[in-house]
């Protein structure tokens, strides 16, 4: 192999291409694609009785990347290892030195927090050595979580159901979801009136004041207004108060995530793919940080940026203190790296993100709003006694920094009316145009979006930034919790409405309830989690976990051994598992419904390899049970005994059509009909228990539309027989469950069966088709 005077390893390619570019000709920038070790999949891959040492392994598809640069280092006069600067980029250095074989004492490691030509020279010039703290962090964070998953996870397949896993940050964020869910099952709301009146100054200019004080009954609020309607008002006292706002720190990960959620519309994980490609490409600084710290060469770029677009009066530069809990490294907060870049990113969204980015790095650095606050109050004329009229408003004297940004909030509504109040003075007489009472509701704890369920997390101090999008990933895919929409529903209340002296009643409805892109949790997850709390309750404690967090962060400050930190976990955690292993079945896993009275056998229902069933008699009987699947929109908390029977009456004979037999059912996938050996989904409305063979007609004629659309020819007179189909990326061939790729050049219209059978005879194996697309990825 041709000598190598410099090679440089990074973690993924794109950023590779960029920092050669900067490096020149004497430098040959590589990637590891990641992680090149890690503990195997089947097994636990932890000595326990050996100080909790790990036994790493290379996995099959990074052999050939690490035999490659392998043979590199060895060619090269000097290596640099440029994995990412927090725990984990330091572990997959410490990763690479190990199974490079490179010394550590001569090995070169550097690290930046934006690729651009002076941060990497910087880099370049001041090498370190492997932190060996940092990694041991990283290291415990690893050992601790597969303990944890590889010893809860049995005791989950025995007490709920197979093929659960738990994990220690994932189940702290489902009982977050859960316990919450909760509190929204379990509100009470009550009702208040909200009496708002629109007034008229002297000069004929109207506004809006609020009652200070709400009504519990629509009785009072009635005998209010009929005061109202005797009285006039006027002005008892007008304050003017100067006022700032002052602008938010640049992004941290978890307030980039929250922002782009509520401003973008962005998921989580989203976010972080997009702010990724944005740090690969230069355009901005490293994405995972809790630090809200800029540097100085950052405040005075952005302080020339503001004087110049802007004007001196709109410059104040700020240095940010960081108040997150552990935050565990010096880094940056994030922001462009460079200022004059208006616009960046490869598509609209990395555009977007980008601007928000710019947007609130620039405003951090800007000088405060300058308010002028009004607030009016009202008292009647003739009768002092009655609650006062409190109008408020706000001037905007200087915008400052509102000129480029304001942060977005969670909260959608506002009571408070912030316009401008037109002129006025102490003692003024006011008429009302219209005065309404309007019966209000307290409201439940919001459900949690992606974005506040990490601020929640942020704020007990569970997980890390570089865990916040992978702990949300894993619970939907686990389908401990969903994300999605919920429909509202109708609400009446009450309205008084006041006008000269005349005063109306009526009944409204409203729509209350309605959720878009929030998190829920599963019947399933429900239950997984009331169990580990009821059992693992160190585990699941917010507290405890935020402990463990600050163990890391001590570990990688040099202050704490890690070997001797999971020790002190594990022999308490391992007895709790123990004792978990010897009790019965998560309450809600299953629940017994009562006897079948034709056979006297227990009905059950239960969770089971492919969600809920209902189960006739017990494994302990002579007589193998029988089970059946439950519908999705029935919870399995609420089946009853007679809904139990029917389901186990499933499937349901329906008649015949086409001299072929119907039936409806519930399976894996869901309910069905059966028409002959084919199967047709039921569609969203339709229950097992109630379709009509007319409806199962209707369905089954359907399917054949779509059959017929979806069919361009079929060779009967071959065994399997072959079809020739169109699908979602264009015609194939299928011969029983083998599908085949029909090669371009091949009209799929015309093809015989020849030219068919000559196809399927010279594709590529099956292993050998994957290997080639496994190749390709590396």
């Amino acid at each position: 192999m041709e000598k190598i005077k410099n090679l440089v390893i990074v973690e993924s390619p794109a950023k590779a291409k960029t920092i050669e570019k900067i490096l020149g000709k004497d430098f040959k920038v590589v990637s590891s694609f990641g992680h090149i070790r890690d503990l195997p999949e089947r097994s636990i891959g932890v000595e326990i009785e050996k100080q909790f040492q790990p036994k790493y392994e290379i996995p099959k598809d990074k052999k050939d990347v690490v035999k490659k640069l392998r043979d590199m280092a060895k060619s090269s006069e000097t290596v640099w290892l440029a994995s990412d600067e927090d725990r984990e980029g330091e572990a997959i250095s410490w990763h690479l030195a190990e199974a490079l074989d490179l010394d550590p004492l001569s090995t070169n490691r550097i690290v930046f927090h934006e690729i651009t030509r002076k941060a990497i020279e910087r880099a370049v010039q001041n090498p370190r050595k492997i932190d060996q703290n940092l990694v041991d962090a990283q290291q415990a964070r690893r050992v601790l979580d597969r303990l944890v998953g590889y010893e809860l996870s049995p005791v989950l397949w025995k007490k709920v159901r197979r093929g659960l896993s738990a994990g220690r940050v994932q189940s702290v964020a489902v009982r977050l979801i859960v316990e919450r869910e909760r509190d929204i099952q379990n509100f009470d709301p009550e009702s208040a009136f909200r009496i708002v009146a629109i007034f008229t100054t002297s000069e004929g200019v109207n506004f809006k004041a609020e009652l200070a004080e709400r009504f519990k009954t629509e009785e009072e609020a009635r005998d209010y207004l009929n005061k109202v309607s005797e009285s006039s008002f006027s002005v008892d006292k007008l304050e003017k108060k100067p006022g700032k706002k002052s602008p938010a720190a640049p992004f941290t990960t978890s307030t980039l995530q929250q922002e782009a959620s509520r401003k973008l519309g962005f998921s989580v994980s989203q976010t972080m793919t997009l702010a990724q490609k944005l740090y690969e490409a230069g355009h901005i600084t490293y994405m995972r940080t809790d630090s809200v710290n800029l540097s100085q060469d950052a405040i005075q770029a952005a302080k020339s940026e503001i004087v110049r677009d802007f004007g001196e009066e709109y410059s104040q530069p700020r240095n940010f203190s960081t108040k997150s809990k552990g935050a565990q490294e010096a880094h940056e907060a994030i922001r462009p790296t460079s200022f004059d870049v208006r616009e960046a990113g490869g598509d609209r969204n990395q555009k977007r993100l980008y601007d928000l980015i710019w947007k609130r790095s620039l405003a951090s650095q800007m000088a405060d709003a300058q308010i002028e606050r009004t607030t009016v109050n009202l008292i009647s004329d003739k009768n002092p006694a009655l609650p006062n009229f409190v109008a408020k408003g706000e001037v905007i004297r200087f915008e400052g920094f509102l000129k480029v940004y304001l942060e977005g909030t969670d909260d959608d509504d506002s009571d408070e009316d912030r316009n401008a109040l037109p002129r006025m003075q102490e003692g003024e007489q006011m008429n009302y145009q219209k005065v309404t009472a309007t019966e209000r509701f307290s409201r439940p704890p919001a459900r949690f979006t992606e974005a506040s369920l990490v601020k929640e997390l942020e704020k007990l101090g569970i997980g890390r930034p570089s865990t916040y999008a992978p702990t949300i990933s894993t619970i939907i895919k686990r389908k401990y919790v969903e994300k999605g929409d919920r429909d509202g529903e109708q609400r009446k209340y009450r309205e008084l409405v006041l006008e000269g002296p005349s005063l109306s009643d009526s009944t409204l409805s409203e729509t209350v309830g309605a959720e878009r892109n929030k998190l829920f949790p599963t019947e399933i997850g429900t239950i997984v989690n009331d169990y580990l709390v009821d059992h693992f309750n160190q585990v699941m404690d917010y507290g405890f976990t935020a402990k463990v967090e600050e163990d890391f962060d001590r570990i990688a400050a040099g202050q704490e051994k890690w070997e001797e930190m999971i020790k002190d976990f594990y022999s308490d955690f391992h007895e709790l598992v123990s004792t978990a292993g010897a009790g019965g079945k998560a309450e809600g896993a299953v629940r017994e419904l009562g006897k079948d009275p034709k056979t006297g056998k227990p009905v059950y229902a239960r969770f089971g390899k492919f969600g809920k069933m209902v189960q006739l008699g017990s494994v302990e009987d002579e007589e193998k049970p029988t089970f059946a699947s439950i519908p999705e929109e029935v919870d399995l908390e609420s089946v009853s005994l007679e809904q139990a029977l029917k389901f186990l009456q499933l499937p349901r004979e329906l008649g015949t059509y086409e001299g072929d037999p119907v039936s409806v059912g519930i399976g894996r996938f869901g309910p069905y009909v059966r028409f002959g050996k084919s199967y047709v989904s039921l569609q969203e409305g339709d229950r097992p228990l109630e379709v009509s063979l007319e409806r199962a007609i209707e369905l089954i004629k359907e399917k054949k539309e779509q059959d017929a659309k979806r069919n361009i020819a079929v060779f009967e007179e071959v065994s399997p027989k072959i079809e020739v189909l169109r699908g979602p990326y264009g015609p194939y061939l299928r011969q029983g469950k083998s599908n085949f790729k029909i090669p371009k050049g091949t009209d799929p219209e015309t093809i015989t069966l020849e030219e068919a059978q000559e196809i399927i005879k010279n594709a590529p194996p099956k292993g050998a088709r994957k290997a080639r697309r496994t190749t390709k990825k590396k």
